[in-house]
């Protein structure tokens, strides 16, 4: 039997159940809040106010548009102006996402119209099984909307190669618009459905709403009807009853655990959902002492953005006033000795702390962890690292730093980790490893940068290993999402006392 260690199984087996159930953003932070509920954490709101809601010692978390997720838990020594440790990450992946208007036809197929989110290595989407996810806006019994989440776990969508024989290419390619498209059936087997059911009770298309002026033709002529159906029956309502929803195509193959010695894990999504994954784990370990919030003087947050992928410049993206807005609000909260009322003087509790700069004093104390994957060296292509700069997967969390700060990584940064990775664990710490690309590769980059620019907060650029990425099918290693577990939960044990250490302005 291979010798793998218990709990590294155990983390990725957890890891494993939150990726297949995790298709969407919509699921992703559906999932971290199971997680952070099971654990204690409260649900507040953007729209509400805090003073009185949110206390020293309390653990919470709140949405925007239920695809960015920020939880934290405030330590009960937190006094207004003191430092936030963060760890940010995000929810999205390269996918295709069904068109306002899919519904198409040719040759006797039905097919469906998607549109390419983010960069993705589209090939690899060719002759996979796909189901489709994301919401719907349902209309209730009692007249109002609301948001279920689809997951249609079956695979209704396919899109086909050309046989080798009509199109002998020297390298795959294809048009995005025109030959991307998954086949859903064939058209004669959709009637010959359509026309038992009707004898039945009628089709989908007989049940739209027929009160007057429709400002959009009904979404069962935008989309195949049976599609709707099923969106329909997923969300326990009729198909007259969904309004609009947002689905994005996904593998319907599983997640699973690889390799000889069961050392791999072979996924999609793992760009980023394993972050966001060891992101909620090490928050949440981190607090598992009844007592792990006695003396702690700042704020641990963890932040998962989404839209990434795409620039980040979204409402729900990093770019956003999500971080700045949550990070100015928590900056004035009273200490557990104070109220609400205390804080209209100009001082707190005879402190040096000044209410009018405290938002400021936090972001200058405060440290920020961007949490993206990381590329593992490439055995079939070793080079296209750069020669000492080539991490291996089950050997640590990557440090990731870029000269021209395509990542934020600087020195007080790399030495806090250390720190970090020293204390991490019972007994041997965790093993970090350093990333620069070659000066003649392009390099990508995460929320590290903006962030950091934002809000003027240190900030460190780091990730797990992996192969493939931006792939329907990515690989990473099973060992390293221990290691980003417990690199966190160090993180956030530590980072109150260390932060005081590194001594630069």
């Amino acid at each position: 039997m291979p010798s793998v260690p218990r709990k590294s199984v155990s983390l990725a087996d957890n890891f494993l159940s939150f990726v297949n159930g995790a298709p969407t953003p919509f699921h992703a932070v559906r999932s971290a809040i199971e997680l952070l509920s099971d654990a204690g954490f409260e649900k507040i709101k953007e729209s509400d106010a805090w003073s009185h809601k949110v206390k020293a010692g309390g653990r919470y978390y709140l949405t925007r548009n239920t695809t960015s997720l920020v939880a934290f838990a405030v330590g009960k020594r937190w006094k207004p102006g003191n430092s936030v440790a963060m760890i940010g990450a995000h929810t999205d992946s390269p996918c295709l996402r069904i068109k306002p208007v899919s519904n198409k036809q040719s040759d006797g197929f039905i097919q469906v119209g998607v549109e390419t989110y983010g960069g993705g290595i589209w090939h690899t989407w060719f002759d996979r099984d796909l189901g489709v996810a994301g919401r719907a806006i349902v209309k209730t019994g009692d007249g109002s909307f609301a948001q279920r989440l689809i997951k249609i776990d079956k695979p209704i969508l396919r899109i086909p190669t050309l046989a080798i024989h009509l199109d002998r290419q020297e390298t795959f390619s294809f048009g995005k618009e025109t030959q991307l498209l998954p086949i859903a059936g064939l058209v004669a087997a959709e009637l010959n459905r359509t026309g038992q059911k009707a004898k039945q009770s009628g089709s989908p298309e007989n049940e739209a709403t027929k009160d007057g002026f429709e400002p959009l033709k009904a979404l069962s002529e935008r989309h195949h009807p049976y599609i709707v159906q099923l969106i329909a029956d997923e969300a326990g309502v009729r198909p007259a009853d969904v309004v609009d929803f947002e689905l994005v195509l996904y593998d319907t193959q599983k997640a699973c655990i690889g390799g000889l010695n069961d050392e791999l894990i072979f996924s999609a999504r793992l760009d980023n959902l394993m972050m966001s994954f060891c992101s909620v784990t090490g928050l949440i370990e981190s607090l598992s002492s009844p007592s792990a919030l006695e003396d702690e003087s700042s704020i641990r947050l963890i932040a998962l953005f989404d839209h990434e992928e795409i620039g980040s410049q979204t409402a729900q993206g990093a770019d956003s006033n999500l971080l700045p807005a949550i990070l100015r609000r928590l900056s004035v909260l009273p200490s557990s000795s104070e109220t609400a009322s205390d804080l209209s003087y100009d001082t707190v509790g005879g402190s040096e702390v000044d209410i009018s700069t405290a938002f400021e004093q936090t972001l200058s104390t405060s440290f920020l962890i961007s949490a993206d994957m990381a590329h593992s060296v490439h055995p079939n292509y070793p080079a296209k690292h750069e020669a000492d700069h080539r991490p291996e997967m089950n050997k640590g969390v990557v440090i990731k730093i870029n000269a021209n700060a395509r990542y934020a990584t600087n020195s007080p940064g790399i030495v806090l980790l250390q720190e970090v990775a020293r204390r991490a664990g019972s007994e041997s710490g965790v093993p970090l490893q350093l990333f620069v690309v070659r000066n003649d590769s392009p390099c990508g980059s995460t929320i590290g940068p903006m962030l950091s620019a934002a809000l003027g907060t240190r900030t460190l650029d780091l990730g797990n290993p992996q192969l493939s990425m931006h792939s329907i099918r990515e690989t990473g290693g099973v060992h390293d999402i221990e290691h980003a577990i417990k690199l966190f939960e160090s993180f956030f044990a530590h980072f109150s006392h260390l932060e005081k250490n590194i001594i630069v302005d």
